[in-house]
């Protein structure tokens, strides 16, 4: 049944990653073939140049032995942690969306997640609900022809944003603004397109649903693609994107023998019978777990003291928590990482990276953050 209130009607998406569909589809654009990846020196100043971060792509980490054995050991320390917080997500929004709901994972850290989530509600809720994943770029808003294509195909349905974690909130500040967008845009009425967004570890205290708010390693930060269904993040280019189209990413099928990403899932979601049983307990206990309608955006306030007290000018030049911190030195040109505890066992693949990549570490206990990851402008490097 098509939602007749929205047009133009968007072509379905041709088939993309390594996920099975009955597990997620992409609505996204293969724009691999068009687009050269680049090094992160060389995006690093084009972007704090004034060009933008979703019109190039980084080259894709390639991981050490070390590393991945790393990550191997992260997931069996951390999986079961990681299974109850995707349980409690999985059951609060059963609680406040209802039967009729379709999960949209923010691409591409929230496809992990998103899929997690998707097996939980069909396994213990009787819930096979649609999932898709979907182009969010910070200063660029949501895929708007995404959004139009799920609520086409699900006109009865309401929409529950995933991600995988909050840093300091850009990305749930963007997606209040675009949904706010797209509704005046397109007459689309309230409770469709829910402001809020589910996360596994909300550090920043940001998100309206959430499994934790620690600020622990969720192992699948540890990678890139090869965790993420094979997907690059997403692309938006004029030149390749046409009115028709979903946002642009890269499916990386030349790293097939490498990929994680069925073997990171299967291994949480093997936890979520032993998990089950304790997340509705603890639901029961207090039904309120895991929920929080007014969040009060500590990440933001502090990640704006330490900008000021390191002198950075920029805050998108300044990165809170694991993931964060992570993403910082696969993809960015980082001037140093600050822990809070440098003998915390969720900052191993942190300090290794830093290592490898020669990037000072400074032990700085005044944040509630396990870490932060500090891009020096370019300008002020040799």
């Amino acid at each position: 049944m098509i939602n007749s209130r929205i047009s133009p009607l968007i072509p379905d998406p041709a088939p993309l990653g390594s996920y099975a569909a009955c597990d997620v589809v992409f609505l996204l654009k293969d724009i691999g073939p068009y687009v050269e990846e680049e090094d992160n020196e060389v995006r690093e100043r084009a972007m704090q140049s004034g060009r933008h971060y979703s019109e190039m792509l980084p080259i894709e980490y390639r991981p050490t032995h070390e590393y991945i054995d790393l990550f191997h050991k992260s997931l069996k320390e951390t999986g079961r942690r990681l299974a109850l917080a995707a349980a409690i997500v999985s059951e609060q929004i059963v609680r406040g969306r209802g039967r009729r709901v379709v999960l949209a994972s923010l691409a591409r850290a929230g496809t992990p997640a998103g899929v997690l989530i998707k097996r939980y509600l069909r396994r213990f809720c009787g819930l096979d609900v649609p999932h898709y994943s979907i182009s969010i770029i910070r200063d660029r808003g949501i895929d708007q022809n995404a959004i139009i294509y799920i609520l086409q195909r699900h006109p009865d349905c309401s929409i529950q944003f995933i991600d995988g974690w909050t840093g300091k909130g850009a990305i749930t500040g963007e997606l209040i603004s675009a949904v706010e967008d797209f509704e005046q845009k397109h007459g689309v009425g309230p409770g469709v397109l829910v402001r809020d967004i589910a996360v596994l570890a909300d550090p920043g205290c940001c998100a309206n649903i959430f499994g934790t708010r620690d600020d622990f390693l969720i192992p699948s930060a540890c990678l890139n693609a090869t965790v993420s269904g094979l997907m690059s993040r997403t692309v938006l280019r004029d030149d390749l994107v046409g009115p028709l189209d979903f946002h642009g990413a890269k499916f990386y099928r030349e790293l097939m023998e490498e990929d994680l990403s069925n073997y990171f899932v299967d291994k949480v979601a093997g936890y979520f019978t032993d998990v089950r049983d304790q997340a509705r307990r603890m639901l029961q206990e207090n039904p309120a777990l895991g929920m929080d309608k007014a969040p009060a955006w500590l990440g933001r306030q502090e990640t704006a003291r330490i900008q000021a007290e390191f002198g950075i000018k920029n805050i998108n030049l300044v990165k809170p928590g694991v993931g964060e911190t992570t993403r910082v030195l696969l993809r960015r040109v980082p001037w140093k990482v600050l822990v809070k505890d440098i003998n915390n066992a969720d900052i191993k693949h942190v300090l290794l990276l830093a290592r490898d990549r020669g990037v000072p570490v400074e032990e700085y206990p005044q944040m509630s953050y396990c870490c932060y990851g500090l891009i020096k402008p370019m300008r002020d490097r040799p």
